[in-house]
């Protein structure tokens, strides 16, 4: 089977790269090269895909069983994609998003029928526009599209935490080690589904070339829907420290304009996520996530503490922190008084 990842170094992507080359697949990676080394065994095509001209010199005369694309996010890109892949490939599989789900949600329970509709995140809405792009096509010229939509998939050297900054979790691994406040959303108590990236590499393999996929739109998440004072509470255990919680509204972080907390809080991480996944272990057969958020936690914050590379300093965001802390300090003290 040969197979086209569009991408294919990403913490999403790379464990299924990975293991595709395991399995002997015929693997081709298809990005701008910095980090093909991560996957040997695999075939390269050196070429940004957003160079619509040279990727149709790249891929003149290839065909792929399946085609993998990771890097689109606007319905623009996936134009491009159906273009180019169109008689190229027997499946095409699209990387959508979880967050693209009404927000809030109607139910409880997330399932592939609820609508796709947020209005906090312009990421998110681009998400659901590339879908219906993708049903168009399937529906009027019969483009053999299947999508896929992760929640919040964590692997080595990344931690699914509630706020942070943009230079990944260094700086707040680094807060719990000093005995500083994180900043958690709202009470802590809203329930998120967190799914460990070679779990869910497992099932998007089941997936490849899977007949009963074709046409189809499918969340990958596992079933371990936790609270943020657990993630966050596991995390100082983790580095043997106290469990040291600031609260804040999410609507108030929302107002932080060096941040895109409006998106990234009130368009996901703030909501309830608790996902219905019969629909995937329908396709693929005996597929669950094996990884409990505490052993994934400690597999990657090992892997942290022992790499340099990992510990960015984020200090304008340890200030951010520091502020916000203070100002809901100051806030319970003068309600405590009024």
């Amino acid at each position: 089977m040969k197979a086209l990842l569009i991408g294919g170094t990403g913490t999403i992507s790379l464990p299924i790269s990975r293991k595709l080359v395991a399995l002997g697949w015929d693997v081709t990676l298809m990005n701008r090269g910095s980090r093909n080394d991560l996957v040997p065994g695999a075939k390269t095509l050196i070429c940004d895909i957003n160079d619509a001209k040279a990727a149709e010199e790249a891929l003149e005369g290839r065909f792929f069983d399946v085609v993998a694309q990771f890097v689109a996010y606007t319905p623009d890109q996936v134009l491009r994609d159906i273009s180019l892949f169109t008689g190229k490939t027997r499946q095409y599989i699209f990387i959508s998003s979880a967050s693209a789900y009404s927000k809030p949600a109607r139910n409880a329970i997330i399932t592939e029928s609820t609508p796709l509709y947020n209005p906090y995140w312009q990421y998110s809405r681009d998400k659901a526009k590339c879908e219906g792009v993708l049903n168009f096509a399937r529906d009027m010229d019969n483009f053999p599209m299947t999508i896929v939509r992760p929640s919040h998939t964590y692997g080595v050297g990344s931690l699914p935490l509630s706020v942070h900054g943009g230079k990944g979790p260094w700086q707040i691994i680094e807060r719990v080690m000093n005995n500083k406040p994180v900043l958690i959303p709202g009470d802590g108590t809203s329930l998120w589904t967190v799914t460990w990236a070679e779990d869910f590499a497992d099932a998007f393999i089941g997936l490849m070339g899977n007949d009963h996929a074709i046409g189809e739109a499918v969340h990958i998440t596992s079933d371990e829907a936790l609270t943020w004072n657990q993630i966050h509470r596991l995390l100082s255990e983790a580095l043997d420290r106290p469990f040291i919680p600031c609260y804040v509204p999410s609507t108030l972080l929302a107002q932080a304009p060096q941040y895109d907390y409006a998106g990234s809080l009130l368009g996901d991480k703030a909501n309830c996520a608790v996902f219905d996944n019969s629909k995937i272990k329908r396709l693929v057969p005996g597929f669950a996530a094996k990884t409990r958020f505490d052993q994934g936690l400690r597999l990657s914050l090992d892997y942290i503490l022992k790499t340099p590379e990992k510990q960015t300093p984020d200090p304008d965001f340890d200030r951010f922190c520091d502020k916000v802390a203070d100002m809901m300090k100051r806030a319970e003290d003068e309600l405590s008084q009024a």
